[in-house]
């Protein structure tokens, strides 16, 4: 490796700050731990006679790649390793049955065989198109939580915030931020806002509901308390039928998320507005403790705990021919990796999040919602200085009082009071079940009759399904089916999708 490192190339796709080719040149191969934010990149080195493909840490950006006969390919999607028409890029049934019971699928296999994720914090090593060293970095460490007073928490909080967002409201063009009204994306309003003198630009989805406004009511308040000018984006149900093929089409990786859907139209809005850059709250459950299955987790078995997804989306419904076998083990082999050192229980569960559901799920879906329309994705809570904090917390700073955030929830308690106690309670998902249970007779034989369901479960039981809808589990299988069934028809049948859902699933191609 010359000092000069004379005819270097890189390609990259994300934040390259500090620059890759000064890392490399400062720590060769272990150059990728050094990077920040959200990156992934291809690195030549011609004296080396190497090719570098690096991922961040918590895999941000997603980076595809494919051994073959004349090579070894590179891509940010799937869909342009599989326009070169030299990977086969058949359908894996380990993924499928992954993605049908979780909604997202793990590790490095992805839905088409031949074709590979680099993992979150991996760097490949490739020498004449093969694919000959792996190095693994992984972001969050093996360490028990170290005790440390609220006090103190809440100001090297406050610090590492302030530091987190900072770079990322520098950009060319508008920036915006997507905000909920929940709590990481009105932590990040209150910094925005902080830092002045002109308004944050917000925008929030006013998604339709039977009950009521939901989250964009919470929105609407906690734009108001910092100043900031909100654009609504209504997203009804018929947003949903419209534009649910659109989006199947466009996720070549795909993850079975309803948020996706509404997210699409918002950063579709976004565009249409003028901004370029977007700011995010993703990752704030998974290193914050958040999320609801990490407090069932904690609970004794006789008061309700239970381990995560321990039952598949579509088990118990007497839907499949035959069970789905295997369709937990990746995800098994990941949580039985994450008991490392003295991790707690719940760092061991937020560390198998952050490998798996994370980059698989939230950001997958930020990321292709986004970069369909040509934004900057910017997601401050996963600057890496404040996730080791966050996730290096007692466990009774992150859960407390049976309500997960705890320590944020403190922070923004202090910082915009009336924000802090509206964000306590929130509605934010679509009423998927609603608009299913609406359509069910009319969808349920247009889902059975895909050849992709039928080769999975008995039409007759398809349809009860779709015509009996009752409960958060069965909606959620109906979703699952259908969505596999749009994707299926995108990817795998390589059909365009027509002007709704009814008119996809009735067309022949």
């Amino acid at each position: 490796m010359g000092a000069a490192l004379v005819g270097a190339a890189l390609v990259g796709d994300g934040a390259l700050d500090p620059a890759p080719l000064q890392l490399y040149r400062a720590y060769g191969i272990e150059f990728a731990h050094h990077l920040q934010g959200g990156t992934a990149l291809a690195l030549h080195d011609p004296e080396a006679g190497r090719l570098f493909l690096a991922r961040d840490g918590f895999g941000i950006k997603p980076l595809y790649y494919a051994e073959t006969a004349g090579g070894l390919l590179f891509a940010s999607t799937i869909a342009a390793l599989k326009a070169t028409g030299l990977v086969p890029a058949t359908l894996a049934a380990p993924a499928r049955d992954e993605l049908l019971q979780l909604q997202f699928t793990t590790g490095r296999a992805t839905p088409f065989a031949g074709i590979s994720r680099v993992l979150p914090g991996e760097t490949l090593i490739v020498e004449r198109g093969r694919v000959v060293d792996r190095r693994l970095y992984r972001p969050l460490p093996a360490a028990a939580p170290l005790p440390v007073s609220i006090d103190a928490a809440l100001g090297t909080l406050d610090e590492l915030l302030g530091r987190a967002i900072a770079p990322h409201c520098r950009a060319e063009g508008p920036i915006g931020l997507f905000l909920s009204g929940g709590i990481d994306s009105t932590v990040l309003l209150a910094l925005m806002a902080a830092r002045g003198p002109a308004p944050v630009q917000a925008l929030s989805l006013d998604i339709s509901r039977a009950e009521g406004p939901g989250e964009i009511a919470l929105a609407r308040a906690v734009a108001a308390e910092a100043g900031a000018t909100l654009t609504e984006v209504p997203f009804r149900e018929a947003d949903f039928w419209h534009l649910l093929p659109e989006v199947a089409a466009a996720v070549d990786d795909p993850m079975a998320d309803v948020a996706l859907v509404p997210h699409w139209k918002l950063a579709r809005a976004a565009a249409e507005a003028g901004f370029r850059t977007i700011l995010a709250g993703e990752g704030g459950d998974e290193l914050f403790g958040g999320y609801g299955r990490y407090r069932s987790l904690l609970r004794p078995w006789w008061a309700g705990g239970r381990l995560p997804r321990a039952r598949g989306v579509l088990d118990g419904l007497a839907l499949l021919r035959e069970p789905l076998a295997g369709w937990r083990d990746g995800l098994d082999a990941t949580e039985r990796a994450q008991a490392l050192g003295s991790r707690t229980r719940l760092q061991q569960a937020q560390a198998a999040d952050c490998q798996e559901w994370l980059p698989n799920g939230p950001l997958a879906r930020f990321d292709r919602a986004l970069a369909a329309q040509g934004l900057d994705g910017r997601l401050p809570l996963l600057d890496r200085r404040l996730a080791l904090f966050a996730f290096g917390l007692p466990d009774g700073l992150k859960i407390r009082d049976g309500m997960g955030k705890w320590l944020l929830r403190r922070w923004l308690d202090q910082r915009m009071p009336a924000a802090g106690a509206l964000v306590r309670r929130r509605r934010g998902a679509p009423p998927i079940a609603d608009w299913l249970r609406r359509r069910g007779v009319m969808l349920g034989p247009l889902v059975a009759r895909q050849e992709p369901i039928r080769a999975l479960c008995p039409p007759e039981a398809v349809e009860r399904l779709f015509a009996g809808i009752e409960n958060k589990r069965q909606a959620f299988a109906a979703w699952s089916l259908l969505f596999y069934a749009l994707w299926h028809r995108a990817h795998v049948a390589r059909l365009p999708p027509e002007r709704d859902v009814f008119q996809t699933l009735s067309s022949h191609g």
